[in-house]
């Protein structure tokens, strides 16, 4: 009896997969004859109409393939149990790390299934909480949402500035509210992206755009961002343009007044990692000038002293060292050096309670040491474990911070940190609904194609049989200087509570390893990274623990062009592909919304030293006909305005024109969504598809 039980599931099963292979009919994706020439090459783009977001047709081509996909996943058995997993792993009380503001310490707070985390605040940590701002309440379908990266107060705390955004677009807006009665003023600024506000007595700096046309704000070009300065009770029309550059409408500028109000510093980004400083004395109300001028290199203002500025710089130091600037001689022959450069990435400090913190990464892993204002060391930081710190930031005279700690295995748990005693104290712990200790992690160390040793990360449950053929997902993203960090994701608890190995490895083209690391990943050294990601997968295939048939690949914006360059250079190596939010169109990439500020990571097409190497391994223009290609499931969002759609819709178009075999390709366009700041639902619905098409085209059945 228990055989035939068997024998029925598996041919359930296998039938499922026949029925699922034979019934897709994809829609109908017109060609166009679009050809242009690149220094005498001509290349073909018969999907260019995909561009116009706007058009008719574009709109019934999305609603199309979503219904072609959507229809696939609900065939999906296990879909609906997968769901309710997510759903009760999500439901859990989570605490953000408080900050003190005036007489409040100021946190965000989710009670479980919230659409989004509120504001709250409170007198004394163990006192009642009051609620501060609730964004659930500012539409009733949640397309309005509460950006979670600041909120602005005035030197005085009287007022806060807080950020919103509209169906996820990378806009923002800004309101302003009274934080003694909870009145909303009439204060309103938008066409703001990436920064946020800083005060200065009155009123506040912030960054903007001019106002794009109706049918560009999500397609445009975005050039010459401003400095403005917003007076309270002010019309935005009435704000004072305090600096702009009309001679490069790539640069981006992001401002912030010093403590005590002395100065107006300003960071001037220019793509590849690299920035310059400059800043104003508001004393006397001089001009903006140059601290750091042409230099091409990443520095960050830390804060200032009574012998001039502190900044965080990889001049002539890869891994970072801190000096001290005097602005009335800034050149480098100047700089005093305060913390030299170490063996180990310096990735944070901060000037807190008369000490400086600092913050370091050893093989993508946190360690944190106290110094004085002059630089002489006093103690490491004892910390709870080994993995990922964020927070230990705080202003000149508080004696206390607060940081979140967290691993792989390990949930976001808060700890206050007495900066006098040297002393961690435990402060918030969430109460999760799984048993964290069902599993491990170790790190390991691989080589990749030309030699050089990669870090990695494989973490899985610990009665686990390393068989040679687990199923795994390997997750990278390699780019733009930004180190991928061990953390806590409890949507990957439904991959180990099955079986799955879940492995994330520290790719060339990040800050795991200083600038070095990050120049051997960018422009004509971005193959590096694929092949770092390729060998990663080799990795698992020679040492036990995975196969070509059971590993899936899945990577985000720089990470979705990194699954979609390995998916197309070796496709035989996967059996499922999650390109999401991918830059796969390396040709026109440059073309699309902040596209120009990709330029310095990844190169234009318009250079043609730089074509050739793009052309060379685009994902969109190494799509072959007749290939077998992963099983792929390719996610975006119509309101990303960071990385266009058009992307991923013109890869989807072509990869389901040109790949041969019964292998799904599909396209899943999330409606009234963006790059990023999700809903608590957006979340489950999207991990629910993801893993419910992962654990189905390798084969595992959910239990």
């Amino acid at each position: 009896m228990q055989f035939k039980k068997l024998a029925l599931v598996i041919f359930t099963f296998f039938f499922c997969s026949f029925l699922f292979s034979q019934s897709i009919n994809y829609p109908v994706s017109k060609k166009v004859k679009q050809v242009d020439d690149y220094f005498g090459v001509k290349v073909e783009d018969p999907y260019r109409w995909l561009e116009d977001d706007n058009s008719k047709e574009t709109n019934e081509w999305v609603k199309a393939q979503n219904e072609v996909t959507f229809n696939y996943l609900g065939k999906i058995p296990f879909r609906e149990k997968i769901r309710q997993c997510l759903t009760e792993l999500w439901n859990f009380e989570k605490y953000g790390q408080p900050s003190k503001e005036g007489d409040y310490y100021y946190f965000y707070k989710n009670d479980g299934l919230q659409e989004q985390d509120v504001v709250y605040r409170q007198k004394e940590l163990d006192s009642n909480a009051e609620v501060f701002i609730d964004p659930n309440t500012f539409s009733k379908d949640n397309t309005i949402r509460l950006i979670s990266f600041g909120l602005y107060f005035s030197k005085d705390h009287k007022y806060c500035g807080y950020g919103v955004t509209n169906r996820g677009s990378s806009w923002l807006e800004f309101y302003v509210m009274n934080t003694e009665t909870g009145e909303k003023l009439e204060d309103h600024v938008q066409w703001i992206k990436y920064w946020g506000l800083t005060w200065y007595k009155d009123g506040f700096f912030y960054s903007r755009y001019d106002e794009p046309k109706k049918n560009e704000k999500l397609t445009g070009i975005n050039e010459y961002q401003k400095i403005f300065y917003h007076k309270l009770g002010t019309k935005q029309s009435e704000d004072l343009l305090t600096y702009q550059d009309t001679a490069n409408p790539n640069f981006t500028y992001y401002s912030r007044v010093t403590e005590d109000e002395k100065y107006l510093t300003i960071g001037v980004v220019h793509g590849g990692g690299g920035n310059m400083i400059y800043y104003k004395d508001l004393r006397n109300d001089s001009e903006i000038i140059p601290l750091i001028g042409s230099i091409h290199a990443s520095h960050f203002f830390i804060n200032n002293t009574d012998d001039g500025f502190l900044v965080r710089t990889n001049y002539e130091a890869p891994n970072y060292k801190l000096v001290l600037i005097d602005p009335e001689n800034p050149s480098t022959d100047h700089w005093k050096t305060i913390i030299p450069e170490q063996e180990f990435v310096m990735s944070g400090v901060s000037f807190v309670g008369g000490k400086l913190i600092v913050k370091y990464l050893q093989d993508m892993l946190t360690l944190a040491s106290v110094y004085t204002p002059g630089g002489e060391k006093l103690y490491d930081i004892d910390l709870p474990g080994v993995g990922s710190v964020w927070g230990l930031t705080g202003k000149k005279q508080d004696k206390e911070v607060f940081y979140t700690f967290t691993s792989y295995t390990q949930p976001f748990t808060i700890y206050k940190y007495d900066i006098i005693k040297n002393k961690s104290t435990l402060f918030k712990k969430p109460k999760v609904n799984f048993d964290i200790d069902n599993f491990e992690t170790k790190q390991v160390f691989y080589p990749s194609k030309d030699g050089t040793k990669i870090p990695l990360f494989i973490t899985y449950k610990k009665d686990l049989n390393l068989k040679g053929d687990n199923p795994a997902l390997l997750y990278g993203y390699g780019g733009f200087n930004a180190a991928v960090r061990p953390y806590f994701d409890f949507s990957i608890i439904p991959l180990l509570e099955n079986g799955f190995i879940y492995c994330v490895a520290g790719l060339r083209g990040g800050n795991e390893y200083g600038e070095e690391w990050h120049k051997a990943g960018m422009l004509e050294n971005k193959q590096n990274v694929f092949d770092d990601f390729i060998y990663a997968a080799k990795y698992l295939f020679d040492n036990g623990y995975s196969s070509p048939g059971k590993i899936g690949i899945y990577g985000v914006s720089n990470g979705g062009l990194l699954v979609g360059a390995c998916m197309t250079q070796k496709p035989e190596m996967f059996k499922v592909a999650l390109p999401s939010k991918g830059v796969l169109d390396m040709l026109r990439a440059h073309k699309f919304v902040n596209g120009s500020a990709l330029v310095g990571e990844y190169g234009s097409s318009d250079d043609k030293s730089q074509f050739e190497y793009l052309y060379k391994y685009s994902p969109l223009h190494n799509i072959k006909a007749g290939t077998k290609y992963p099983s792929t499931l390719i996610t975006t969002a119509d309101h990303d305005d960071r990385v266009f759609p058009a992307h991923s819709s013109k890869f989807a178009a072509t990869l389901q024109e040109k790949s041969e075999g019964s292998n799904p390709i599909l396209i899943r366009i999330n409606k009234n969504a963006g790059h990023g700041i999700f809903t608590t639902s957006n979340l489950i619905n999207e991990y629910t598809d993801l893993w419910s098409f992962l654990l189905y085209n390798i084969g595992v059945d959910f239990k």
